[in-house]
């Protein structure tokens, strides 16, 4: 049977019909005609009153009806003793209440039609098993019903529409209005970004605390935001991923319309789990993480602070169109310091146009740099920040400008804001101003904060977010790409060896025997040496005959997965005695070892040709919060040792498989080098997606090592020469 090419069997198929159920129904969330909260309190500082008194001083203009059992009326607003006694339908209900209330207030809730609720109240997964079990039945109650519910154990959600604004939180912060939405696991968190983004002039367009996530996910919110007009950046604070498959699938689409910022915490959680195959060995769950969300086109920032760095650049300025910064500054310091930031996030100081150079010459001082960094000196006057910022944006080899200001005793911070402001009206290059000091500077940044020019405090905050953006400018500009199609006649023939026997009752995971891997990978059209499983030492010699010398022989064990370690590989094998002496030696070294039970037979393989070839690995693993891990790298027996692999979420694109290539650190090897021909790269890529399908086909599959495999000069493909598959 001819198997096609990759690229003849990529998958176009289109997003599916839920997303738009999902936008329609968190739609009526954060615009309802009207709010009930249940355990609203008459004592401020209480959550119940604080959500109370947000939504009635936020500007909501439908009506805000207090549930309270005992008082008649709250906040000087007429109260009702239950949901039931409110006179008018409500569309939306938070619940304020112990938890032990809630089931029966959702109960409440769905008797009168409510569209969605949001419950605060802690006390749910996050208190152990029993809290656990009272979350499963009140999701499920939701569910059944058609609600749609945010929480438990949150903040709440607002909107800033001007026209209907929401505060249904109990943060004592109100955002200003823009282009930002933020969605955060935790409430603190929560508080903390709301409170930032008043004092960083981040506007913010919705916000939401998913908390336990038992409905409502940031993979719902997403969906939500990804048409909504009002929202122009996404940004998230995430502690783990419900579902990392259907986050890969979402966020890589919105983040084509829309740049998503993540800071993911857990990033030092206890390293790679004990695992018995090389890819479990390396993938950490933080590496599992950061494959995610490069291939989903995410932002990733390490903390809050930067996720704002990068916020403020993103929601008030272009991308930029490449790597290329140019630096003004009238400090030479900070001018060295924003230069070394450009190296170590990937960004680039061209040499500026000599037409540039020469106009700066003009009028700047003679003691001025007009190379880049261009130091202007302290004595730079607003006039001298405007022109020097008209030239650099003109000039054709700069992508983005970082403009420097330290305020000496001779020009007025204000003044020079104004300079830079009106410098850069109808700029198409991204520009980040860097104000220097303290309440000297504070009424300058706010200036080129409503000019929505991107300000910070020191250049290398401006740099790491320019970098990011850089990063994400550059995945914009790949066109998108999808995993592969199906081979189902391929999952046909591979289901008789991944099938297990009737009597396997046990959910232990075992490696699969050599004669069914060679039958997974045979079908999956994986190319393999010839290669028989024999019982003995004379039936070893026969076989190696049958093939054709060379050959090399490996012990075969349902419990030994390392070989190498006990000497189980004997290779280059050329004649009948070279082969009775192998087999003899492995006896006698497992023997030694006490291992000799474990033994079931051996595996005579012809040797490949490995001439000018690359010794190479593929592996995949699962883990806890992101699910199947495919790994690439430079394999042999020094896999552990240089660990020089790179990890992508599965199914992968073609992108993804040509990234898998270009980004270990030893890519060179897989070109031409030193006189040796550069190797199959397309049947590499082929390999992976080929290995991606199949483990998506069978999530049985939870771990496997193709080690080595032999990359061959360009033109002759790619052999797995070792290859280990286990199943639970």
């Amino acid at each position: 049977m001819t198997i096609p090419a990759v690229a003849d069997i990529v998958s176009l198929s289109p997003p599916r019909k839920e997303n738009e159920d999902t936008r329609r129904s968190l739609a009526a969330l954060f615009h309802p005609r009207s709010v009930a909260v249940v355990g609203a309190s008459r004592r401020r500082g209480s959550v119940g009153a604080e959500i109370f008194h947000n939504l009635l001083t936020c500007g909501f203009p439908g009506a805000v009806y207090p549930i309270n059992h005992k008082a008649d009326a709250v906040q000087s607003v007429h109260a009702y003793r239950r949901l039931s006694d409110v006179p008018e339908p409500v569309d939306l209900v938070i619940l304020a209440v112990p938890a032990d209330r809630i089931s029966a207030e959702v109960d409440a809730c769905i008797a009168a039609g409510v569209g969605g609720v949001v419950v605060i109240s802690a006390g749910f997964s996050e208190l152990g098993p029993e809290g656990a079990e009272r979350q499963r039945l009140l999701a499920e109650k939701v569910r059944g019903a058609g609600l749609r519910m945010i929480g438990p154990n949150c903040l709440g959600l607002l909107s800033t529409d001007s026209t209907t604004p929401l505060n249904a939180t109990f943060s004592p912060a109100w955002p200003p209005e823009g282009n930002v939405a933020f969605s955060s696991q935790s409430g603190a968190v929560g508080l903390a970004v709301l409170d930032a983004a008043r004092d960083l002039g981040i506007g913010i367009s919705q916000f939401a605390s998913v908390g336990n996530r038992a409905d409502v996910s940031g993979n719902d919110l997403l969906e939500h935001w990804e048409d909504d007009p009002r929202t122009d950046v996404i940004l998230l604070y995430v502690e783990s991923f419900g579902n990392p498959r259907r986050f890969l699938e979402i966020a890589r689409r919105v983040a084509r319309k829309k740049p998503i910022v993540v800071v993911k915490s857990g990033r030092t959680a206890a390293g790679a789990r004990a695992a018995s195959s090389h890819t479990g060995a390396m993938a950490t769950a933080d590496i599992a993480v950061e494959a995610l969300l490069g291939q989903a086109g995410v932002i990733r920032t390490d903390t809050i602070e930067q996720l704002f760095d990068v916020a403020t650049l993103l929601a008030h300025q272009p991308l930029p169109g490449g790597d290329r910064v140019a630096i003004l500054t009238n400090a030479g310091g900070p001018g060295i310091m924003a230069a070394d930031a450009c190296e170590a996030n990937h960004l680039t100081l061209p040499a500026l146009a000599p037409s540039t150079t020469e106009a700066l010459r003009r009028f700047l001082p003679a003691e001025a740099s007009v190379t880049n960094p261009i130091d202007m000196i302290a004595s730079a006057s607003p006039a001298a920040y405007r022109e020097a910022i008209q030239l650099l944006l003109a000039d054709e080899s700069v992508d983005a400008l970082v403009v420097v200001y330290v305020p000496p005793l001779v020009t007025s911070p204000l003044e020079v804001a104004a300079a830079i402001r009106d410098a850069c009206v109808g700029a198409q290059k991204p520009v980040l101003v860097c104000l220097i000091g303290g309440d000297g500077v504070a009424a300058a940044r706010d200036l080129l904060r409503v000019a929505r020019l991107a300000v910070y405090h020191f250049p290398e905050n401006a740099i790491l977010a320019l970098g990011r953006a850089m990063s994400h400018a550059k995945w914009l500009a790949r066109p998108p790409s999808r995993p592969m199609a199906a081979l189902p006649d391929a999952r046909v023939r591979a289901r008789r060896w991944l099938t297990p026997p009737p009597m396997a009752t046990s959910g232990a995971p075992r490696w699969l025997d050599p004669e069914a891997v060679r039958g997974v990978l045979s079908a999956y059209g994986i190319a393999t040496p010839a290669a028989e499983v024999v019982g003995s030492e004379d039936a070893a010699v026969t076989a190696a005959n049958r093939m054709g010398y060379p050959v090399a022989l490996k012990v075969v064990s349902d419990t030994i997965t390392h070989k190498t370690d006990l000497g189980g590989v004997a290779l280059g094998l050329i004649d009948d005695a070279a082969v009775r002496a192998a087999c003899g030696a492995m006896v006698d070294r497992l023997i030694s070892s006490g291992r000799s039970s474990e033994l079931r037979g051996f595996l005579v393989q012809r040797m490949a040709d490995a001439a000018h070839a690359v010794e190479t690995f593929v592996g995949m693993t699962t883990t806890r919060d992101c699910g199947q891990l495919l790994a690439f790298g430079l394999g042999g027996t020094a896999l552990e040792v240089h660990r020089d692999v790179v990890f992508r979420i599965n199914p992968i694109t073609p992108d993804d498989a040509a990234d898998m290539l270009d980004q270990i650190r030893g890519a060179a090897l897989l070109g031409s080098f030193r006189g040796r021909p550069a190797v199959d790269k397309g049947a590499l890529r082929d390999l992976l997606q080929r290995t991606s399908q199949l483990v998506a086909d069978f999530p049985s599959i939870v771990e496997l090592d193709f080690n080595p495999v032999l990359a061959l000069p360009e033109g002759r493909g790619a052999i797995v020469v070792d290859a280990r598959i286990r199943i639970q």
